[in-house]
């Protein structure tokens, strides 16, 4: 599938169809373009992109309201390709252009599910992909140059992306092909029936309580699925809650709702935390670096903070703030309201390690804050309703004790 506005982009998407052809793929054309003829005949009209998206499209080049327009596209691709999909008939997607054709084109990735190929070559790649992104598997590759006509260079970056989704959808096959061949055989080789799925959160500061968490669960018939505390990462982690992948969540890192509190750049949106107890997921849940919100590099934390707080500086990129004792009430806070208002409290276990909740946050490390964390623990301990159980560990959140608790509690709630 290739989505792209043939009235402005139309010699490069002629250039990527016949690569994809010379490849022995089968392409579909969905023409995304609103105001001007298309180079070549679409498989897909801009006009039934548009009605499929709730509009015609002689009222949207009527009107020349270019935010109307991307909107109507980007709803009527994503429409199509769904529907496409579902009949069987999409094996991979690439789409080409500049924030328009980015915001259509990622659209319609985000219409399919995890795991078909997905190829976005566009202006934006190497800015905040995020709004593009989502939390859908699309691989963002940035065209160096304009997609304004084809030259040594916008030749070389759109044969590469060719390349690597004809690999991606041709790679698929062949591992379908031979798991076929082995299930057909009876072999030794063939795949296993899958495990149930366990979701967990993680940031480098909470690896070893993760890891060790993880074994368990892993020995114990689960397959655990870690998703990174960045904001997208704890966003995509309530989605495919929502959507019933999970038998159960372990969330050992709660540190995007720190961001929310605090200003940091990582928040991962009003769903963080919720989604489990809305659907019934057994959940156990900790506070894992709530003692850090995330800024970019140094000149990027706010001057006030810059001034009077405790910052760490991670990397080139990332300076950590010490969540300070009202921010960790706030953040207590808000952690209780959110669980209590889930409507299955017997599914959720909460644990509290009383020594430190990241390895920043134990003696000698710079974030060590005893009394911060307090802040954080007798809010929740007051705050959380009382049919939700509550579990204090004089541990550090990194011990293996306090992980295995964790990870022992998850599968008594799951085998309930």
């Amino acid at each position: 599938m290739l989505v792209c506005a043939l009235d402005t982009k139309g010699e490069e998407a002629a250039y990527v169809k016949s690569l994809l052809a010379e490849a022995g793929l089968n392409v579909r054309v969905l023409d995304s373009g609103v105001l001007g003829r298309p180079a070549f005949s679409p498989d897909i009209s801009a006009e039934d992109t548009a009605f499929a998206g709730g509009v015609k499209l002689a009222e949207l080049a009527a009107r020349r309201d270019r935010g109307e327009a991307v909107a109507a596209m980007m709803r009527g691709a994503a429409a199509i390709v769904a529907k496409l999909h579902d009949e069987g008939e999409v094996a991979g997607i690439i789409g080409l252009g500049g924030s328009a054709g980015t915001s259509v084109g990622t659209a319609a990735m985000r219409a399919l599910p995890l795991g078909i190929p997905k190829v976005m070559v566009t202006t934006m790649a190497s800015g905040n992909t995020r709004p593009f992104v989502g939390q859908s598997d699309i691989t963002m590759m940035n065209s160096i140059v304009d997609i304004s006509g084809l030259n040594r260079i916008s030749r070389e970056m759109l044969g590469n992306a060719v390349y690597a989704l004809i690999g991606m959808v041709q790679g698929r096959r062949e591992a379908e092909r031979r798991e076929r061949e082995r299930a057909a055989a009876g072999a030794a080789g063939a795949a296993l029936p899958d495990k149930p799925l366990i979701a967990a959160s993680m940031f480098g500061v909470t690896t070893l309580c993760v890891d060790a968490a993880r074994a368990y669960l892993e020995q114990h018939g689960y397959e655990v699925l870690v998703f990174h505390g960045t904001g997208v990462g704890g966003a995509t982690m309530e989605s495919l809650i929502h959507t019933g992948y999970f038998a159960g969540v372990i969330d050992i890192t709660t540190s995007e709702l720190a961001d929310d509190v605090a200003g940091g750049l990582l928040g991962a949106g009003p769903e963080r935390l919720t989604m489990a107890g809305r659907s019934g997921v057994p959940q156990v849940v900790s506070v894992g670096a709530a003692d850090m919100a995330n800024f970019g590099p140094p000149d990027t934390v706010p001057p006030h903070l810059r001034a009077n707080r405790l910052l760490h500086r991670h990397n080139p990129n990332i300076t950590l703030m010490r969540t300070n004792s009202e921010e960790n009430r706030r953040l207590g806070e808000l952690i209780a309201a959110k669980l209590n208002s889930g409507s299955y409290p017997a599914r959720t276990a909460v644990y509290l390690p009383l020594r430190g909740v990241s390895s920043m946050d134990a003696p000698g490390e710079p974030f060590h804050g005893p009394e911060e964390d307090e802040a954080l623990f007798s809010t929740i301990r007051a705050g959380l309703r009382k049919d939700i159980e509550l579990v204090e560990m004089d541990c550090h959140i990194n011990d293996e004790s306090f992980a295995l608790a964790m990870a022992r509690k998850l599968v008594e709630l799951i085998e309930k």
